[in-house]
This record gives structure tokens, sequence and C-alpha cells, in this order.
């Protein structure tokens, strides 16, 4: 504590926010950044230019001196794009270097933007330092040297598993877009936007809770009704004076759901964040055609998050503006910056809450400071759709911002839709009266609604091909979930540990067909970590014991070493779930479920992409860490998993594919609290690995898994 009382890193009474300050210094260095790129490229378009060329030919002498200032400018230290100690050789080999897109001044500068921005959002916001995607950021920029920081950085950027990680740190988007334009990375769309659209049916249970009735409230409880999975909805509503209108209301992302071909996918949301001409967009639009919306007809637009996003571009295209008549849009927790619509008369308004890193990465101009009341601010009323346009002024005059300082600043948790709802139903009802005064036109009963699932033609499915298979729904007490489930990006360590084959009999249930399978003397547990960075159930981490298990019919020695030779759909032996622990209440239920896994929730975080492997749980007292020695390349780690399910026996079945590599146990090691939670921590100790190092560890940074639903087996 300060002598003033207050805490280190916390702003000084009535001083400026540290976070602000950052930001602030981030977007000046960036600046120099692409002012130290524009002369770059201007230097070198001299270079080359004819007339230099034809110069030099009538005055060799100081043409040639020229030239060559302007070359070392390019490639020496210190220049635009040198680095490296002096010598004619390093000047060549960094000039063919920076053709090649490798370092340079302004990426070097731009890296240094980009360290102040980090620091700024760890300190508004230190709960994103245990994301995934923040540490392969953090690991980047902390390599050895800032040369291989930008090089670190770079294949980050080109890296599209990577790039669904980082996609998860909202704040930093649009500062990385700035840095990889910087640092010379290749653009993602690769060509013209496609999207696609076809009819859908909603389940009777979401018909039920769609709104029937046009209103503010109503269109929003309907995005966050259909989730994130692909789905847009179109609704025809006949307002007060008799007029049929449209409505199209459109959903975000969900961090750690990939969804099919979708354009909604995080990756696609980190490519068209800044781009218009979007697959996205382009969806939208072929979704009202196919809705068969008549020419000039009226519509409203209103999205969250990327939705937001996508229903502002889509209020940008001329062409669409010819189309139709756009008189409204809605952004709830987008970025929408100042951008205009094509058709001035568009009346556009944003809902941002100012801890929402989403909509409000940098923070706009008249952002209410910490402390203000809670505020919306306009400059007009709606017009009335069909009324020429304003006179004087028309983007002032069609411009509604709410801005407002919630109840909580954690993120993700400010940026979801329900809590922009309970908001404007609770702390903002004069701004949702305004809202609802301006959507007037569309207060009246829904004659037709329809859903649409998005399609994104132009790139293949996540995880294409090997995730490409068929799902099918099982219900839960979370709703249907897609099996198998699918993991995008995922990492794993698995301790392997020879106990006590008695010991390991006493964890299983009574039951005399659930035999330990013997490896000479011993008995084989293992004990998994797993960080799922993107699965369709969301991300989470999961801590696992399992015990090796015979045949549940006719067990046979050391068939659990010939079954590795076998398909794993082909095996008789398996490992049986002792314990489960997971992160998410999804992972939980479906685990419980659909595998009949005994789990529960805890609290946990994992880092196992590199050598260093660490994985920590307060909640059950566990820590693994150490770090992994030489190990040899070994097969995919499929793996049949046993659970139980009243008195049957339940078989699930693993696919997995990523590089994993066997490991000597030697240099990891398991430690265990006095006072941790059981069951998991009581089986360690009964098992004796509570203080362990393992035999072997397996090991695989990422990799792809789909886990199929669990068959009940009558033993």
């Amino acid at each position: 504590m300060r002598a003033d009382g207050t805490a280190p890193g916390s702003p000084l009474p009535g001083g400026p926010d540290p976070g602000d300050v950052l930001r602030g210094c981030a977007r000046d260095v960036l600046e120099i950044a692409e002012g130290i790129r524009a002369v770059s490229e201007r230097t070198a378009t001299t270079l080359s230019a004819p007339d230099l060329t034809a110069a030099t030919r009538r005055h060799p002498r100081t043409g040639l001196a020229g030239c060559w200032a302007l070359l070392r400018a390019l490639a020496a230290r210190p220049g635009l794009a040198g680095t490296g100690p002096r010598g004619g050789i390093t000047r060549a080999r960094d000039l063919l270097g920076r053709v090649r897109g490798t370092d340079d001044l302004a990426g070097l500068v731009a890296l240094t933007a980009l360290r102040l921005r980090v620091t700024a959002v760890l300190a508004d916001h230190p709960e994103l330092a245990r994301t995934p995607g923040m540490r392969l950021l953090t690991r980047a920029l902390t390599a050895d040297r800032d040369e291989d920081a930008v090089r670190a950085l770079r294949a980050l950027l080109r890296d599209r598993t990577a790039q669904r990680a980082l996609s998860g740190l909202a704040p930093l988007i649009s500062e990385l877009l700035s840095v990889r334009a910087l640092l010379g990375g290749p653009s993602e769309g690769g060509g013209t936007s496609e999207g696609g659209a076809e009819a859908v049916d909603l389940t009777d249970q979401r018909r039920r809770i769609i709104a029937t009735e046009g209103s503010l409230l109503g269109f929003l409880r309907n995005i966050e009704a259909l989730s994130t999975d692909g789905r847009i909805l179109v609704q025809n509503v006949r307002g007060p004076d008799g007029v049929v209108r449209y409505v199209v209301q459109a959903p975000g992302t969900a961090p750690g759901r990939p969804r099919a071909d979708a354009p909604q996918d995080l990756v696609g949301a980190w490519r068209d964040l800044c781009a218009t001409d979007s697959p996205y967009t382009r969806s939208l639009a072929h979704a009202l055609a196919v809705h068969g919306i008549p020419r000039g007809a009226e519509l409203a637009l209103i999205g969250h998050s990327e939705g937001g996003n996508a229903v502002l571009n889509l209020a940008q295209d001329e062409d669409f503006c010819r189309t139709y008549r756009v008189t409204h849009v809605v952004a709830v927790g987008s970025p929408s910056g100042d951008r205009k619509p094509a058709d001035p008369r568009t009346w556009i308004a944003t809902v941002t809450n100012r801890y929402d890193l989403v909509a409000a990465p940098d923070g706009h101009p008249g952002e209410p400071t910490p402390g203000e009341p809670t505020s919306g601010e306009s400059t007009s009323s709606a017009p009335t759709p069909g009324e020429p346009a304003p006179p004087e002024d028309p983007a002032g005059a069609t411009r509604y911002r709410v801005e407002y300082a919630g109840p909580t600043r954690e993120f993700p948790l400010c940026h979801r839709l329900r809590e922009y709802i309970e908001h404007l139903r609770t702390l903002l009802p004069v701004a949702r009266a305004d809202l609802d005064e301006a959507l007037a036109p569309y207060r009246g009963p829904v004659v037709r609604t329809q859903a649409y699932r998005l399609k994104d033609h132009a790139h293949p499915p996540a995880g294409h091909p090997f995730l490409t298979l068929a799902t099918a729904p099982v219900r839960t007490t979370v709703g249907p979930v897609d099996v198998p489930v699918r993991y995008y990006d995922s990492a794993a360590a698995h301790l392997c540990f020879p106990v006590d084959p008695a010991a390991a009999r006493s964890l299983l249930p009574d039951a005399p067909w659930l035999t330990p399978s013997r490896l000479g003397p011993r008995a084989l547990a293992v004990l998994s970590v797993h960080e799922h960075r993107c699965t369709t159930i969301g991300p989470y981490t999961e801590i696992a014991l399992s015990v090796l298990v015979d045949d549940l019919w006719r067990p046979r020695p050391y068939d659990a070493v010939t079954d590795l030779l076998r398909r794993v759909d082909l095996r008789r032996t398996g490992r049986y779930v002792l314990s489960l622990a997971v992160t998410t209440e999804a992972a939980r239920v479906v685990a419980q479920e659909v595998w009949g896994q005994p789990v529960l929730r805890m609290r946990a975080e994992a880092d196992l992409t590199g050598r260093e492997i660490r994985a920590r749980s307060e909640d059950l007292g566990l820590v693994v860490e150490g770090r992994l020695g030489p190990g040899v390349r070994c097969l995919d780690a499929d793996r049949a998993l046993y659970g139980r399910r009243g008195t049957g026996t339940v078989r699930t079945l693993v696919r997995a594919h990523g590089r994993l590599r066997l490991h000597p146990g030697a240099g990891v090691r398991v430690r265990l609290d006095t006072a941790a939670a059981e069951p998991l921590a009581g089986q360690l100790r009964r098992l004796g690995i509570d203080a362990a190092r393992p035999l072997f560890v397996l090991a695989c940074p990422q990799f792809m898994a789909h886990r199929g639903g669990g068959a009940e087996l009558a033993r």
C-alpha cells in the first residue's frame, strides 16, 4: 500500500488512469512505426524509380553515390530496415531479409507499441493473463532479443491455430492487425469474400422463447436464444401503420466454439474485423435474398458483438442500401468507431459498456470517466421511415450512442448479451425507452420468423478433414450437445506411474470384471492434464486420474501391450477414469451425463505448450510442474475410456491427431497440499503418487481430437 492508502498499480487520486496513459503511448508509438514504414516504402520506391536510373546513367558518379545512400538508409544499422553489425555481407543479408519480409525498424517499433498495449490491458483486466492466447503472445513478446520477438510474433500471426486462441484477446485484436500490417504479414482473405445461407427450422424449445411482438428487448432476447451456432434470424413485423417491415438479428461469436464452416468462426472474426466486405456480411445479404424481401423494403439491422460489426458493415454497402431501405441499425457490444452508413438517413445506435473490451478497446472520445453516472446521449430522435433525409448534419442527426459503466468489469462477463439485456432493463431505462421509441415502426405483431444458417464457402471447415464428421445432438441438462465432441486446439500431458495392483483395484467399482492391467508386477495409473483451448463445448482445463484395466470379458496377460498394435475401436483394454475435474459447467455435465465419468468442477490453469509444463489447481491442492527431457515420437494417443452409469459400464472412444512424444519422467513432479480436496487427493495418496515422479510422460503440445458418445455395456 502507498502512504495515501491506495494499492500499487491503481491510479492516484485525481491522477490519470495508468491503463489510459499506456494506451495513449501505444497509439503514439504505433503512429511512429507507421510513419517509419511509409518512409521506408517511399525510399524503396525512389531507389527503383526510372528517373533515378536514367539520372545515374547520365551522371554515374553522383548517381551511384545517391543510390548507395538510399541503399544504406534501407539496409544499414541504424536504418529503416537494418539489424546486425556493420559490414557489406551483413548489409546484403539484411536487405535480402527485408525483401523477404523479415525484421525491420518499423516492426521493432511496432513491437514496443504492442508491449505497451499488452501491459495496459493486463493492468485493467489481470484475469486475461491466464488465457492461452495471452500466454502465447507473452511468450512471443519476451523472446531473447527484439529481432527474435519480431520473428516469433510474425509466425504467431500467420498460424491459424494460434489465431483461434488469440481471438479471445478482443482488446488487442485491432492492435495485432496493425502490427501484422507493419510486419508485412499476408492477408488472410485471399480473394473475394464468399458467403451463403440456407433456411433452417428452429427447435420447439427455441421457437417457444422467440418473441412474437416487436420490441428492442424482444429482438435482443431472440439473439441470445440463437446462441452462436452460425444462425441468424429474420422476422417480418407488421407495424402500427399496417406496413410489413423486416428485422435482421445477428449474433456474435463465442470464444473457443468453432461452428463448422460458418463465417462466425473465430478465425473468420479475426480475419474480417476490419474488412467491410466480409464473409459474415455477404452471408447476411444472401440470407435476405433467400428470405424474399421485396426491393425497397424497410429493414432494421440488430446485432451483438461480431454480429453488430457485420450489420454495421452491411449498412455501409452502397449496393445493399440501394436494394433495401435500411432505416435503423442497433449494435450492442460492438466496436462502432466512426463508420458512416451508405444511406445518410439510416439511424445508427450503439450500446457500449465501457468495461467491454470488445466494444471499446481504446475508448471513445465521449466516454464517461470513472465515477460519472450512467448515461445515454443522442443528438436527435430517430426519423420515421420514408421521410426525406435531414437537410443539415445528417450524420449527427441520425446517430445515438449509449455509453455507460456497468456494475462489473470482469471480461468476458461484461461482454455477454445477457448482461446487456439486464442493464438495459434495470440500469438504462431512459436509453431503452429512447431506443424503443426509435424502433416504433417495428413495434407490432410478428407475422413470420425464419432462421438461416450462414455458410462460408471460401474456406474449409475448421479441423478439415480430421474433424469433418457427422454429429448428432444428445440431450443434457444444459441443452443439446453435438456428439462427437470435437477438440480443435488442445494440449496434453499424461504422467504414467507404476502402482500397486491391490491399491488400484481398491479404487475401482465393486465389479469383478474390472481388474487392473499388470505390466509385470505393477499396475499403471495415469494422471492426465489437458488444456482444451478450442472445443465445441467451449474452452476448459481438465485433470483426470485413470487406471489401465483389462478386457471386461476375457482378460489376457499383457493384453494392454498387444492392444497398442490394434486400432482403438478394436482394443479390449482401456483406462477406467477414477476422478475427473474440469473448469466449466458444460464440460462437467457432458462428462457426467454423456460419458458416465465421476466429475467435479474446479478452478485450474495449465500451460503445456513448451518444454516446461505447469498445471495448478488451488481447489484440488494439486501442482504438476517440471521440464520435459528428450523425447521420441510415438503413436497418436487414441484411447478407450471407461466410466459407470448406474449398474452399467460406459465405453468412450477418443481419437486424436497430433505429435505425441514419449519423455522420461525424471524432470516432472506432482505435489499435493496436505489439505487437498477429495476425492482426487485421497486416490493419489492411496496409489502412492501424491509426491512422486512419473516413470514416463506422454506429451503433446498441440493436437486435435474427437470424443464420441458413451456406449453402455451390460457389465
